[in-house]
C-alpha cells in the first residue's frame, strides 16, 4: 500500500500493529461479543471487494440507512477504501427523505438495517433510477416479493467478494488522494432539503488526529456508539478517532437501552448532544432532591467542593491544600458512587456538541466532578471550529479555536473558518458552495465574538435573527437556552420576527413535571396543576427578563399540549428545531399571544 494518510490506511495499520486488540463490541445474547482489529480490517477488505463486484467505482457513492452497528462502519470504510464516498442517512428519515438522498447521491448500492428501513426504499423505488442493489444487515431475511432491485443478505453480499482479488483493494486504497472525496454528510435540513457536505480524506484524517490529541485518547480508551452515524461528530467518535488511536467501541443495543449500556460499559470517552445531558441532569437532580437530613447536607457540601475543584481544572490547575483534602473525601463518599451509577465512572473526557447547551447544565455536572467540554462546529468543517478542553474551559463559551484552524469574526459578526478541516463544497450544488466558501473561508452562518482570553461565544444564528417591529435585532438562541435551563422546560422557541414584542412556545419535560407536581402536592395539597406549572414558569421567565434588555424580554408564553417531534416535522434527526415548521404547526397558539397587539 502507498503512504497516503487516510482513515482506511489507519484502520489497516491498526490491524497490522495490534491484530488481537479489541476494535469493537456488539451485544449478543447476554454478553458483549468482541471483534479484533484484524477481524475488523479483514471484513472491511471483503466488503470492499464485494462493492467492486457490485459495480461501485472510484468517484461513486453508496448509501447507509440504519442504527449504529458493525455493518454500518464496515460498509462505510469499505466504500472509502475503493475510492467511493458513503452517504449516511438518519434512521428516522421518512421514505421521501431517504429517496431524496439516495437519488441525489446517485448511489447504486444502499445498506439498510432491517425490513422497516427496507420498506422505505421499496416504497420509493420509482424515484431511484440509479439504485441497483440493497444490502441487509445481519440477521434479516430477504423479502419474498419482487422489486426492481437485487436484495442481498449481509452474508450473500460478502460472498460477492470472490470475484475480486484482495490485491485490488490495496491498489484502490493506495490510489486515494488527500484532497479526494471521502464521504458525504447530508445536513439535517433545518431550512430546506438536505445538502451533501463533501469531506475529503485529508479533512477526516487531519481532524481525527487533532481531536485525539485534544481528548488525550489512546488504545486503552472505550466509548459507546449510539448517536446517529450519519452525523459527522458520531463518525469522528466511532470511526475516525478509533482508527487513529486504536480505541475500542461498544455499539449500543438501541437508543432505549443506552442508559443500561452506559452503566455496563462505563466508557472513558463519552459524547452527548445537549438533550442527553439535560436528561441526565433532570434524573440526577431529581434523585438529589429526594435526599434528607445528613445525606442532603453531605451532597450539598460535596457539590460545593466539586464546583471549586472543577474551577481549578478549567484553568489547568489541580486542587491543592485544603481543597485537595476536601476533594479526596468528597470523591470517596459521593463522586465515586454517583458517577458509576450513571455510567460515567471511568470517563476522563465528556463532550457536548451539535447544539448549544445552557451553562447551568455544565456547572451542575462540574459540581459532581464531571467536566463536560463543549465543542462547536458544523459538518462543513468536519465537526470542530472551537473546543473547550482540559485546562482551557470557560462555561458560557464554546472554547478556544480548534488547534490548526483559523477563526475570525466578520464585520457583521459572522464566524468565518479556514483550515485543513474545511469541506470541499456541496455535492452537485455549486451555487450553495459559492455562498458558503468565500475568499478561502467557510461562512458558518453563526454569529459570535471572542472574549479577551480567546474564548469564542456564540451570540446567534444569522438566519435566525429576529427583527422586531421596532427594527431591533434579537438572537433567540441565548434566550431559548436560558428557558431550557429550567428543569420543567424540554424545548423553547422564541417568537418575535416583525412583532412588537417577544413571546415563547414551550414544551414540558413530562417526567420533571410529574415529579415537580408530586412534590408540590406533598407540600401544599393544592390540585391546580396547570396553574401551578404556569406560575412556576412565569417566575423563571421573570428572572430571565430581569437580566436582559427591554427589547429581549419575553412578554407572553404558551405551554404546548405536546412535545416537538421529528414525525411532525418540528425537529431534525439531530433534534435541532425547524422554526418554520414550529411556526406553521402552532400558528394558532402564536397568534393568541399577540391578540390585541
Amino acid at each position: 500500500m502507498g503512504s497516503v494518510d487516510t482513515i482506511v490506511a489507519r484502520l489497516f495499520d491498526q490491524a497490522r500493529r495490534r491484530p488481537d486488540a479489541p476494535a469493537h463490541f456488539t451485544h449478543r445474547g447476554a454478553s458483549w461479543s468482541r471483534t479484533t482489529w484484524a477481524e475488523y480490517a479483514a471484513e472491511v477488505r471483503v466488503a470492499a471487494r464485494a462493492l467492486v463486484a457490485l459495480g461501485v467505482r472510484p468517484g461513486g457513492t453508496t448509501a447507509i440507512l440504519g442504527f449504529n452497528r458493525s455493518e454500518w462502519v464496515v460498509f462505510d470504510l469499505a466504500t472509502m477504501a475503493v475510492g467511493a464516498a458513503p452517504a449516511g442517512i438518519y434512521a428516522t428519515c421518512s421514505p421521501e427523505e431517504v429517496a431524496y438522498i439516495v437519488d441525489h447521491a446517485e448511489s447504486p448500492v444502499v445498506l439498510v438495517e432491517d425490513l422497516d428501513q427496507w420498506r422505505k426504499v421499496e416504497r420509493e423505488a420509482a424515484r431511484l433510477p440509479h439504485l441497483r442493489h440493497v444490502v441487509l444487515m445481519r440477521g434479516v431475511a430477504v423479502p419474498e416479493h419482487s422489486t426492481p432491485f437485487q436484495v442481498h443478505t449481509w452474508e450473500v453480499f460478502l460472498a460477492h467478494a470472490e470475484g475480486t482479488p484482495d490485491a485490488r483493494v490495496d491498489e484502490l486504497a493506495a490510489a486515494l488522494e488527500p484532497a479526494g472525496l471521502a464521504t458525504l454528510i447530508y445536513t439535517s435540513g433545518t431550512t430546506g432539503p438536505p445538502k451533501g457536505v463533501m469531506l475529503s480524506h485529508e479533512n477526516l484524517a487531519w481532524t481525527a488526529s487533532r481531536a485525539v490529541e485534544l481528548v488525550g485518547g489512546g488504545p486503552t480508551d472505550v466509548s459507546l456508539s449510539y448517536l446517529p452515524l450519519s452525523h459527522i461528530a458520531e463518525q469522528v467518535f466511532t470511526i475516525h478517532g478509533p482508527a487513529t488511536m486504536g480505541s475500542a467501541i461498544y455499539f449500543a443495543r438501541s437508543l432505549d437501552k443506552v442508559p443500561e449500556d452506559l452503566k455496563d460499559v462505563q466508557p472513558t470517552i463519552f459524547f452527548g448532544v445537549p438533550r442527553i445531558w439535560e436528561k441526565f441532569h433532570a434524573g440526577i437532580a431529581g434523585k438529589l432532591s429526594e435526599a434528607k437530613g445528613l445525606k442532603k447536607r453531605l451532597a450539598a457540601w460535596a457539590r460545593g467542593v466539586g464546583a471549586r475543584a472543577s474551577a481549578e481544572r478549567c484553568v489547568g490547575r489541580e486542587p491543592r491544600g485544603l481543597l485537595a483534602v476536601e476533594y479526596a473525601i468528597a470523591n470517596r463518599l459521593v463522586f465515586s458512587k454517583l458517577k458509576p451509577a450513571v455510567g460515567l465512572g471511568r470517563a476522563h473526557m465528556c463532550v457536548s456538541g451539535a447544539a448549544p447547551i445552557a451553562p447551568e447544565i455544565l456547572e451542575f455536572f462540574a459540581s459532581l466532578d464531571v467536566l463536560v467540554y463543549e465543542v462547536y462546529g458544523q459538518s462543513e468543517d468536519t465537526g470542530p471550529t472551537s473546543f473547550n478542553r482540559p485546562g482551557r474551559t470557560r462555561f458560557g463559551t464554546v472554547g478556544p479555536t480548534f488547534p490548526g484552524v483559523e477563526v475570525k469574526i466578520a464585520p457583521d459578526d459572522e464566524i468565518l473558518v479556514r483550515g485543513p478541516n474545511v469541506f470541499l463544497g456541496y455535492f452537485k450544488d455549486p451555487a450553495a458552495t459559492a455562498e458558503a466558501l468565500r475568499d478561502g473561508y467557510l461562512c458558518s452562518g453563526d454569529l459570535g465574538a471572542f472574549d479577551a482570553d480567546g474564548y469564542l461565544k456564540i451570540t446567534g444564528r444569522k438566519k435566525e435573527i429576529l427583527i422586531t417591529a421596532g427594527g431591533k435585532n434579537v438572537a433567540p438562541k441565548n434566550l431559548e437556552a436560558a428557558l431550557k435551563s429550567h428543569p420543567l422546560v424540554a424545548e423553547a422557541v422564541v417568537i418575535g420576527d416583525r412583532r412588537k414584542y417577544l413571546t415563547a412556545l414551550l414544551t414540558l419535560d413530562p417526567d420533571a413535571a410529574k415529579k415537580w407536581l408530586t412534590d408540590r402536592k406533598r407540600e401544599t395539597q393544592r390540585p391546580h396543576e396547570v396553574e401551578e406549572i404556569h406560575a412556576e414558569i412565569q417566575r423563571a421567565v421573570d428572572a430571565i427578563n430581569a437580566t436582559v434588555a427591554r427589547v429581549e424580554q419575553i412578554k407572553r408564553f404558551r405551554v404546548l399540549h405536546r412535545t416537538f417531534t421529528i414525525e411532525h416535522g418540528e425537529l431534525t434527526p439531530t433534534l435541532k428545531i425547524k422554526r418554520k415548521a414550529v411556526n406553521q404547526n402552532f400558528a394558532t397558539e402564536i397568534e393568541s399571544m399577540y391578540e390585541g397587539e
